[in-house]
């Protein structure tokens, strides 16, 4: 039996479902130059993902991607998900990836640093 919705467009050729989820996100290639940059989620599924880069990467790179989730751990705790794969179709500004593993993380939040009380003023 099928997965396709029977509303879904019949021209797409995915079997999943894509979510426009438009998060922040930072990549590192594990193979090849090793270049990292940021970009944004353009489309993601179970199995992939389609995310805007900073400069062409080659297809067949391995590579790991720190996508901040737009969710929050009980109610207060930043998440991020770590996605690692491989490069299945690029462009300039774009790539596509096959989704091999991820996982959740907690997203580090930057805390403001706590000043010291001044001392007293001498008479």
């Amino acid at each position: 039996m099928s997965r396709r919705n029977e509303f879904a467009d019949p021209r797409e050729r995915r079997s999943r479902r894509r979510f426009q989820i438009e998060q922040d996100l930072c990549y590192t290639c594990l193979s090849g130059t090793g270049q990292t940059g940021v970009g944004k989620v353009l489309n993601i599924s179970s199995k992939g993902i389609y995310f805007t880069t900073e400069s062409a990467v080659q297809p067949g790179t391995r590579i790991e991607l720190a996508v901040n989730w737009p969710a929050l751990l009980d109610e207060c705790c930043g998440m991020k998900l770590m996605i690692f794969g491989s490069v299945v179709r690029s462009e300039p500004h774009s790539a596509a990836a096959r989704i091999e593993q991820y996982e959740f993380r907690t997203r580090a939040l930057r805390s403001v640093p706590v000043l010291a009380e001044p001392p007293p003023k001498s008479p």
